[in-house]
């Protein structure tokens, strides 16, 4: 499975902080039967490699990713996590051959055209861009669609499903990242069929956009 493959399993990918091993499963669960196949746990808390690897042993239909990759080391725990794939907040010409090295489908971050235009050159045309509220929303990311014809991009950052549209609307835009999905508040309280139907409308946010060659005219 390559990056482009995973990107385009669905229109968003949840990011997920876990914070007690008892959540991890059935979270994963609940994203799937709502719809959202593609995963991302963070690296922001200590059970985060245990998590991935109780999801793949025990939720095998998902595609778990690891999240927060900033060092070479960590491709390698979340390869032995037995992580589908990577994604960093931002990139360098030493993280960037640390993917290539490791095989792990890589989403890199990044943030100005620079950065854009560096991961491109080393082999990447699908990237992260954050925090995409920041930098300017879909304004932002439409702009680097005319330069950059051949990148696309998954916004994430100050993304909630208001907005989430807006993204998935344009052309250059295969997913977007998203914290909604995953809110503490029903994770801690267990709250599973709520995810499953915030996943649920989640997974049906690109009906009606048409295919990506007719997106080019939406303004916003």
């Amino acid at each position: 499975m390559e990056i482009k493959d995973i990107v385009d399993a669905g229109p968003v990918i949840p990011v997920i902080v876990l914070n007690e091993m008892s959540h991890a499963v059935p979270l994963a669960r609940a994203l799937i039967a709502g719809g959202i196949r593609v995963l991302e746990v963070t690296l922001r808390t200590p059970i985060a490699l245990d998590a991935v690897q109780d999801i793949r042993q025990k939720v095998p239909e998902a595609i778990v990713g690891v999240g927060t990759i900033t060092t070479p080391r960590d491709f390698q725990l979340a390869v032995d996590a037995g992580a589908h794939f990577g994604v960093s907040p931002a990139s360098s010409m030493w993280l960037l051959d640390a993917a290539k090295e490791f095989r792990l489908p890589f989403l890199p971050g990044t943030l100005t055209p620079s950065e854009v235009l560096a991961a491109r050159d080393a082999g990447f045309h699908e990237m992260k861009l954050f925090p995409a509220l920041e930098a300017g929303g879909p304004g932002f990311v439409r702009a680097l669609g005319a330069v950059y014809p051949d990148v696309r991009f998954c916004p994430t950052g100050g993304i909630i499903p208001s907005s989430a549209r807006e993204y998935l609307a344009l052309p250059n835009v295969c997913c977007v990242g998203g914290s909604w999905l995953t809110p503490k508040v029903l994770i801690e309280a267990g709250d599973w069929a709520g995810i499953e139907q915030l996943a649920r409308d989640a997974s049906t946010m690109r009906v009606g956009l048409g295919p990506p060659e007719t997106r080019s005219a939406v303004r916003f």
